[in-house]
């Protein structure tokens, strides 16, 4: 599992049932490595290792093979696959955004685009429920692939318990200073590395907000700091870097821990997410949970997520950006405003909140019940065996 994205998604959901549902009866199916990262769990979770490849043809097959065996009453999928499961039983279904669908659909036509594009509705309609992360993406799977609203769920993502915390200590301020060689103000950006996260625009106007520091003579040291992917797979951003004359002040420094990142969000002046599409956007809310002020997009979920305790900008504006950097850094009540209404927003969204409300749909498929001898039925309330893929 990655620090961003599924891998995520499911440890904390994982860890959250454990805390709350210890009689339902739980297989964790999926790659041994992965199960293992998600911890120590109460005696009614059971792992059911399987080694092929998560999207391989023979994993969906061995897969239902799994299912049929442990005689399961429902599977939750948390992700969006493109292949239909063709389960014993019902499933239910996370989508976390539209994108792959959405970038397929641009530059597929024809046989292969129409192909993936029914692969997916089938999929979706086959679901008994599917869970959205947010309304953005519930109305995204409505307009493109026309299901029903009552069948999806609205059940909101939330941040890792790590982040909760508090405050970075004086040990972790020394920690960032001596291993990153970080004792300098800087703005923050975490997250993937893709063409839709935007991150060229956002080096862009950071260097348009140095220029314009340098006239109020003020922050002269500030730095951006980009940690998530290895940028190596993505030489535009290099280029951007040398081209805006910020090789000095941009510094890229790939994968951290959570632990190491709670620190870089508490310390950061701003946390920049100027993403183009965002199915939920978890980085904005941790950086909010630390009370750091958040300059994020006005488009997808992002709105949706950061309520009234960011600013929003257009993220195609290079100097919409900047400005709204430049005044965030510089005007104190603001960002005293902004670390309040911060604390309050990220306090909406939990794991607890959310996995009571995966229970409740859960409960809506109870086990089949058992039949004895002379066709009697026996107790219809046998605890449910729920997959997790």
């Amino acid at each position: 599992m990655t620090e961003f994205g599924v891998g995520t998604y499911i440890r904390n959901v994982v860890r959250t049932l454990g805390r709350l549902d210890h009689e339902t009866t739980y297989f964790l199916l999926g790659p041994p490595g992965k199960v293992k990262e998600i911890g120590a769990l109460p005696p009614n979770f059971y792992p059911v290792p399987l080694a092929e490849p998560e999207r391989s043809l023979k994993s969906f097959r061995d897969f239902r093979t799994v299912v049929k065996r442990l005689e399961c009453d429902l599977v939750h999928v948390p992700n969006l696959f493109s292949i239909p499961r063709a389960l014993p039983c019902p499933y239910v279904m996370t989508v976390h955004d539209m994108l792959e669908h959405l970038s397929r659909a641009r530059q597929q036509t024809g046989f292969w685009g129409s192909f993936h594009f029914q692969l997916t509705k089938r999929v979706l309609n086959g679901a008994a429920r599917i869970f959205a992360v947010s309304n953005f993406t519930k109305i995204e799977i409505e307009k493109l692939f026309g299901i029903p609203t009552e069948r999806i769920e609205v059940v909101y993502n939330a941040i890792d318990e790590r982040f909760l915390h508090g405050h970075a200590s004086a040990g972790d301020r020394q920690l960032i200073a001596q291993r990153y060689q970080v004792n300098y103000p800087f703005l923050l950006y975490a997250g993937r590395i893709s063409p839709h996260k935007n991150v060229v625009r956002m080096i862009e106007a950071f260097s348009a907000l140095k220029t314009e520091l340098e006239k109020d003579h003020a922050f002269p040291d500030l730095k951006l700091i980009i940690i998530g992917d290895d940028v190596s797979g993505n030489p535009d951003l290099r280029r951007t870097v040398v081209r805006s004359g910020v090789q000095n002040d941009v510094r890229f420094l790939g994968f951290v821990p959570i632990e190491v990142l709670r620190t870089f969000y508490d310390q950061a002046k701003i946390f920049i997410f100027p993403s183009l599409y965002e199915g939920f956007g978890l980085p904005p809310l941790e950086a909010m949970a630390h009370g750091t002020p958040v300059v994020t997009s006005n488009v997808s979920s992002l709105p949706e997520v950061v309520g009234n305790a960011a600013v929003l900008v257009h993220p195609e504006n290079v100097f919409e950006i900047m400005r709204a950097l430049h005044r965030v850094l510089l005007d104190q009540p603001l960002r005293e405003k902004m670390k309040e209404r911060s604390y309050r927003q990220a306090a909406k969204f939990s794991w607890e909140k959310s996995v009571r409300r995966l229970l409740e749909v859960y409960q809506q498929f109870p086990a089949a019940p058992d039949t004895e001898p002379g066709g009697q039925s026996a107790s219809a309330r046998r605890n449910t065996k729920a997959g997790v893929a």
